[in-house]
């Protein structure tokens, strides 16, 4: 990481072996070093999740047999990863979608009032 990367603010998951595979663990982590570093991704690793709120975002990432997804946002001073979920659905589960919002919402609350 350098000094002009934006941190990582983990709300609510972790990207570990296992369960992920150790290949899906790299390249998570190779998708979030490229979003620390103020790159857009798009389709097919990055879709916009705007039922969660602007800026948000899910990586998709695909492992042995599974599908994982990383909700995240991009902030001017951070990526903030509000769930890691296994995907079983063709729908994102309205209760991911609804932590997520939450979450984030508690975020931004927590960071106004140190700000």
């Amino acid at each position: 990481m350098t000094a002009s990367d934006k941190p990582l603010v983990w709300l609510r998951g972790e990207v570990k072996t296992p369960p992920f595979s150790a290949e899906a663990r790299l390249e998570a982590g190779s998708l979030l070093r490229r979003l620390q570093r103020g790159e857009r991704l798009s389709m097919p690793r990055s879709r916009p999740m705007p039922a969660i709120g602007p800026r948000c975002h899910e990586l998709r990432i695909v492992d042995a047999g599974k599908t994982w997804r990383i909700i995240y946002r991009t902030d001017a001073d951070a990526v903030v990863i509000a769930e890691v979920f296994q995907k079983m659905t063709q729908q994102t589960p309205p209760r991911v979608i609804a932590d997520s919002k939450r979450r984030l919402r508690h975020y931004d609350i927590s960071a106004n009032e140190e700000g």
